[in-house]
């Protein structure tokens, strides 16, 4: 029995990957084998090796499956802008097709506990008229939505959720990651992202000093994923 989730943000720098590392680490303490994919990442940095994202390295090094990081983030742009004007710049049409089929490579080695991390929000644009959300809406997958809380969290999230439900896709879970701690009325905020969102918080992460992956792992609870082959 395997479990993927599609990991998508209720805007761009709210930890979608300090929050899919950690889940990838929370499952692996609960004993499941894991992998992950980043299919497009731009911010890439010059290396031997080639292009290379932290994000994608953070996801690899939380990987109990053997992954070459090319498994993992396919397709690697330098500049650090939106994916699909990255691409443009490449010369590459950043296309569904062409992301497609490594993540279903991704996903057919059978881990117990798979993530697909996206880029930015859920309709970040691709070639044409095509957005990362019709990736997710190819792979069918439950989606966790990582909200940055601070100012204006609300409508966010309540927007990202209710594009998530109109495109067919079932909402597993969201995780309440607190990247501006002085945000006004914070509790009141988080009791209404409870009230509101139609799925259940995996856990509110406060703002930490190190943000390891071990470290957000102890702020997160795998119990209410449906589907998931726990042990614990």
């Amino acid at each position: 029995m395997t479990a993927a989730f599609f990991i998508t943000g209720t805007d761009t720098e709210v930890g979608k990957t300090t929050i899919a590392a950690a889940l990838l680490h929370a499952a692996r303490q609960a004993g499941l084998s894991t992998a992950a994919a980043k299919p497009v990442a731009s911010g890439c940095e010059r290396t031997t090796d080639g292009l290379r994202n932290n994000d994608a390295l953070a996801l690899l090094g939380e990987c109990s499956l053997s992954m070459r990081y090319e498994q993992v983030n396919p397709f690697a742009f330098e500049p650090a802008i939106a994916p699909h004007l990255a691409a443009r710049e490449a010369g590459i049409e950043l296309s569904v097709a062409k992301l497609l089929q490594p993540v279903r490579d991704m996903l057919e080695m059978g881990a117990d506990f798979s993530v697909v991390e996206g880029a930015g929000g859920w309709r970040v644009p691709l070639a044409g008229r095509e957005t990362l959300s019709d990736l997710s809406i190819q792979l069918g997958l439950p989606v966790i939505l990582v909200v940055g809380v601070r100012l204006g969290c609300i409508n966010h999230a309540l927007l990202s959720a209710e594009a998530i439900a109109r495109d067919g896709l079932h909402l597993a879970g969201w995780v309440a990651n607190i990247v501006d701690p002085a945000t006004s009325r914070l509790q009141e905020n988080l009791e209404t992202l409870t009230e509101r969102l139609a799925a259940p918080c995996l856990g509110q992460v406060p703002r930490l000093a190190s943000a390891s992956p071990t470290e957000v792992a102890r702020y997160l609870d795998l119990t209410s994923l449906k589907g998931l082959p726990l042990t614990v």
